[in-house]
């Protein structure tokens, strides 16, 4: 049967880690780190997330500001607010709050926030860091599997890596992040699963990373004996949460398996904090030049 790899008591130990280091560079600098969110419009799914990023960065000593543009915001307002939080020396780190509304371009606004403020880790030239294996910060939720892998114990030297999802934000990056550690990662995607190829890699994994956003479609027993499985799945099914794996079966064979929910979760709010933290020291490094 598996072991449980639960996100909080993770994130809690970096929390403490984090807060005592907020509160010594604050003592250096004599400021805090200032993070602000933007946010387009409303979005009531958005919420539960923002509530999360400023209680996350209240217990760690992190200025947080929702500075919200009013539905109906133009592109170029929309990007004037963010030239504005690049020019305010008072802000260290920013995010753009997802979703935005469907008239604006969420990715050409990202991509304007300045690499040194960017607490999602997901501007170009910060990915392009991940690419060199130079990085401190990443995409929140790539780093936040990072850690639930580190907490296993396990080497990743040559272990066989299977990621299942290609996307920007967690597929590629996280592929990457194995790639530095020197495992050997396969990379699947719609077309490996429409030539019916996904099976069979899956069964090879010795680390395997779901992130797709499909209930379920990770078998069971496709799962080899002993392997690592970090679902990134939240699918809601009637009254349910589910992974994309079947969780049940799976935990008869793997020897780790995150919960869904309370895996990777409770780990990506922290992740951020971490990134907005990196960001602040790198600044105050780069005045020391």
């Amino acid at each position: 049967m598996a072991k449980l790899l639960e996100g909080k008591p993770i994130a809690e130990k970096i929390r403490a880690l984090l807060a005592q280091e907020v509160i010594e560079l604050k003592a250096e600098r004599g400021v805090s780190p200032r993070l602000v969110a933007l946010q387009i419009g409303e979005n009531a799914s958005s919420e539960v997330y923002i509530r999360n990023q400023k209680k996350a960065a209240e217990s760690l000593g992190i200025e947080y500001e929702l500075r919200s543009l009013p539905e109906g915001t133009s592109q170029a307002a929309a990007e004037k607010a963010v030239n504005d939080l690049n020019e305010d020396r008072s802000v260290t780190a920013m995010i753009l709050q997802l979703p935005v509304p469907g008239e604006i371009d969420a990715a050409k606004i990202s991509g304007l926030i300045a690499p040194e403020k960017d607490a999602e880790g997901m501007h170009p030239k910060n990915i392009g860091k991940i690419v060199l294996g130079k990085y401190s910060i990443g995409p929140c939720t790539s780093m936040a599997i990072m850690e639930l892998l580190v907490s296993t114990g396990v080497k990743l030297y040559g272990k066989e890596a299977v990621v299942v999802g290609h996307s920007d934000i967690v597929g590629k990056p996280i592929s990457l992040m194995l790639v530095n550690n020197f495992a050997t990662t396969t990379i699947c995607h719609i077309a490996t699963s429409q030539l019916g190829h996904l099976a069979d890699h899956v069964k090879r994994a010795e680390i395997l990373i779901v992130a797709v956003g499909k209930a379920g479609l990770i078998k069971g027993d496709w799962i080899s004996p002993g392997a690592i499985v970090i679902d990134v799945g939240i699918n809601k099914v009637g009254d349910k949460i589910m992974g994309d794996v079947e969780f049940d079966s799976a935990e008869t064979k793997a020897s780790f398996i995150t919960p869904v929910p309370g895996g990777v979760g409770p780990l990506t709010t922290i992740m951020l904090m971490r990134n907005t933290i990196e960001q602040f020291k790198a600044q105050a490094r780069a005045e020391k030049l």
